[in-house]
């Protein structure tokens, strides 16, 4: 609550948070047009595969030209400026750095930095979800043993979920349900980078003048997205999938309460305490009013006659019972709240959502039937869709995660519509992101396997 006091605390002593960020897309570029305007933080670095794009994306944010014109890290701390380059070790390495926000997309880089950070002793705010839902158990494990903090990023809907069903539990409720929102119909799944603009209602000549990344946007649409930040909701707060995965059930806002209850009583859910996906599509393609497409929600109990009279007092909407209510947040600002955990993790400690556990995984199923030596493109792609599951299913089946899915070769054929396994890619087993998701499998697999 008094994040912002602390930050102008820090700014009148003098002693900002040093900040490093490594990939400077479209989230990151939204976090820097804030921190001009954010007291006691300060980028002093920014490593890209690209530095020319970076001082692109930084004018059109709002930056002038010589607030990123350091010759040098070092001097960039001296003078509160910020060094851009495309060395992102030396950034690590250097002992003023505070935090890093790592925001390149790429889980085996995002890996490759976390573990990097780590060692250096630096705190790590982990945009790239594909990573933390590839191995984020372990990483966060291993911020831990280097007593450091691993934390997913807030403005991004794992976090502002996690955030929910804090707020829900730290009131002394019953978290019944909590997910996002999302545009689902269920021939999306076979959606392609060919396709998708024709289901966003685009053609393809206006994204391209927009620069829209057609693989990013399909990643979202055809389910990928939803199954990875799924997995890390699941994997931070307790919360478990259906063994089927996310049914995208179709809702208003208004109806969340009636619709995630448990089946036995009338709703959707396979249990209590289940993550799902909410469309904001009927299933024939109808928009559904007063939809919570770009949101999150939590769904809670009020387990006694006491609290459901409070709920009718204050207004609160129920199901037809009056046990079950909702709270949610109908958008989301993406890296316009980065800072919430830049200053959580450096003010407080605390993460803004961090995995403690194996419980759920997104693993690629073929959208096509697939052919032995076809090379998986990966997200958002033309031959593999995520798939939520239970971690138990995932290891027992031996199921090839997403974030791995990438230029790997198919060993034999796999059909259209069944996941992808390890044994069926030839993969590296040098890989860091490889080598870190085998030792999680080991290490959390007997808790998995229990919890199933």
């Amino acid at each position: 609550m008094n994040l912002h006091a602390k930050l102008q605390e820090r700014e009148a002593q003098g002693r900002p948070l040093h900040i490093g960020v490594i990939g400077a897309g479209k989230f990151a570029s939204m976090y820097l047009a804030q921190v001009p305007k954010t007291p006691g933080v300060h980028v002093a670095g920014i490593a890209d595969l690209s530095p020319d794009n970076v001082r692109s994306n930084l004018g059109r944010v709002g930056w002038t030209a010589e607030s990123h014109a350091a010759a040098s890290l070092d001097r960039a701390i001296r003078e509160r400026r910020t060094h851009v380059s495309q060395d992102w070790e030396a950034l690590l390495a250097h002992p003023e750095i505070d935090i890093v926000i790592e925001a390149t997309g790429s889980p085996a880089a995002a890996v490759r930095h976390a573990l990097a950070a780590f060692r250096n002793g630096k705190h790590v705010v982990m945009v790239t979800v594909e990573a933390d839902a590839l191995c984020g158990p372990l990483l966060a494990r291993k911020a831990r043993e280097a007593g450091v903090v691993y934390s997913l990023a807030y403005g991004d809907q794992p976090a502002l979920i996690c955030d929910l069903v804090d707020w829900a539990r730290a009131a002394g409720f019953r978290v019944v349900a909590a997910g996002r929102g999302h545009k689902w119909l269920p021939h999306f799944a076979q959606s392609t980078p060919e396709t998708v603009w024709g289901h966003y209602g685009l053609t393809p000549e206006q994204a391209r003048l927009g620069g829209l990344n057609p693989k990013m946007f399909n990643s979202f649409l055809d389910g990928s997205k939803p199954a990875i930040e799924c997995t890390a909701v699941c994997n931070a707060t307790g919360l478990t999938p259906a063994p089927e995965g996310l049914a995208y059930p179709p809702a208003s806002i208004d109806d969340l309460p009636t619709l995630m209850r448990p089946k036995a009583e009338g709703g959707c859910l396979h249990h209590a305490g289940q993550v799902e996906v909410v469309s904001s599509l009927q299933r024939d393609g109808e928009a559904i009013p007063y939809d919570i497409r770009f949101g999150v929600w939590v769904v809670f109990e009020g387990d006694t006659e006491y609290l459901r009279r409070c709920f009718v007092e204050y207004g609160v909407r129920t199901d037809p019972s009056g046990r079950y209510a909702c709270m949610y947040k109908r958008w989301h600002l993406i890296g316009l709240e980065v800072g919430i955990s830049v200053a959580s993790v450096g003010l407080r400690g605390e993460a803004t959502g961090c995995a403690d556990a194996f419980r759920a995984d997104a693993v690629a199923v073929a959208k096509r039937d697939l052919k032995a030596g076809e090379v998986l493109d990966g997200e958002g792609g033309y031959t593999v869709v995520g798939r939520l599951m239970p971690a138990a299913d995932s290891l027992r089946l031996g199921g090839l995660p997403l974030g791995l899915a990438h230029q790997v070769a198919l060993l034999e054929p796999v059909r259209a519509g069944q996941p992808v396994l390890w044994s069926n890619v030839a993969h590296d087993p040098a890989s860091d992101a490889v080598r870190l998701r085998r030792e999680m499998e080991a290490a959390f697999a007997l808790p998995a396997q229990r919890a199933a």
